[in-house]
């Protein structure tokens, strides 16, 4: 099966309708990542057929989660889930967030080949950006633990925002960690085609300091 076919089928089983030219970026996007993956060590997945599971399908499987308009995916890489979820909806404005310069170099020349007009790379530790307007989905794909990515990247999300954590295994353990600034509104269990793992997302929304106190 060709890496189209095998994104196509991944798609229709997810129950995503992208059009061709959609997922012939994403596919250039993955291109691109094997390409300066020889020089910038961006993932340690290699192979073509496991990066269109791993990272582009992985990445789409949060879409149907994804609300609002404004979304920053923190610690993001090389653009996962980002760049897919650009891609996949260019109604979205996302930003790139990665305190490593190699990356958010890949990251300023993939949007820029891609023609991704909807997206913005800072590179930037996240708990010092400060950003002039707050987002409605603050994700995170490979972060952190959940405690951590609570505490830092909570001041990024609006009132009304959701912070969506991708993890593998159900984290039991690290759900008894959370803290008091953030609420579990659930753990949702995703559906990766071809991927024979678990994949689970956290759906966190931060407590205002004045509803607590």
């Amino acid at each position: 099966m060709s890496l189209e076919e095998k994104l196509a089928c991944g798609l229709e089983e997810m129950g995503l309708h992208l059009d061709p030219v959609t997922r012939s970026s994403l596919l250039n996007y993955m291109a691109l990542m094997q390409k300066w993956n020889k020089v910038y060590n961006l993932t340690a997945v290699r192979d073509p057929d496991k990066m269109v599971t791993q990272h582009l399908l992985d990445s789409l499987a949060v879409l149907p989660h994804i609300v609002g308009r404004r979304i920053i995916d923190v610690g993001t890489g090389p653009g996962l889930p980002g760049i897919p979820l650009a891609l996949a909806n260019p109604a979205l404005e996302v930003t790139l967030l990665d305190s490593n310069h190699k990356k958010t170099s890949f990251l300023r020349q993939a949007c820029l080949e891609l023609g991704l007009n909807n997206t913005m790379v800072v590179c930037e530790r996240v708990e010092a950006w400060r950003p002039e307007e707050k987002y409605d989905v603050v994700i995170s794909r490979a972060f952190s633990d959940l405690a951590e990515f609570a505490s830092l990247a909570s001041h990024l999300c609006s009132d009304t925002g959701l912070m969506l954590a991708m993890k593998g295994i159900y984290p039991h353990e690290e759900l008894t960690q959370l803290p008091a600034t953030v609420a579990l509104l659930g753990v949702e269990p995703l559906k990766v085609p071809g991927l024979d793992a678990e994949r689970h997302l956290v759906l966190l929304r931060p407590i205002k300091m004045e509803a607590m106190g």
